[in-house]
């Protein structure tokens, strides 16, 4: 457990909500946690013009899916979090069937997260590696 956690103000942890993006990718979130969130998202849909799945739906729900992860933590001391940097190697093509995301953290600060991101197959070959870095700020004012 970090430091952060525990001076955490025991808030209950913010609940993922998709967005437009996310829904018209498919994304469906299969366990969430502090630790680690995990996301699928079909390769149909999200392929580019050679029927690969497309490095940028990649990259799209691998910073979603990084983000979420941040927030969760962040939200438990009343904070939110903007990106600073997300970069990704990308293994290998999928073009058909699920693809699994999981974020776990790296580093969780009181100013800073990062998180690993991995997307694999159906075989659970990893397909992409994300890492995304989250400033934790406070909730904006509405």
């Amino acid at each position: 457990m970090t430091d952060v956690q525990h001076q955490a103000q025991n808030l209950e942890p913010w609940t993922i909500e998709l967005g437009e993006l996310d829904r018209k990718m498919g994304v469906r979130i299969i366990e969430e946690s502090v630790d680690k969130v995990v996301a699928t998202m079909p390769v149909e849909g999200n392929t580019q013009s050679f029927g690969l799945l497309h490095g940028g739906a990649s990259l799209a729900v691998g910073e979603a899916v990084g983000s979420w992860a941040a927030v969760k933590f962040a939200s438990t001391f009343g904070k939110v979090v903007v990106g600073v940097d997300v970069n990704a190697t990308h293994h290998r093509s999928a073009t058909e069937g699920l693809v699994t995301i999981t974020a776990t953290p790296i580093k969780l600060g009181r100013r800073m997260t990062s998180h690993e991101v991995l997307i694999t197959d159906e075989q659970q070959r990893r397909i992409c590696t994300l890492r995304i870095t989250n400033l934790v700020v406070d909730k904006p004012k509405h």
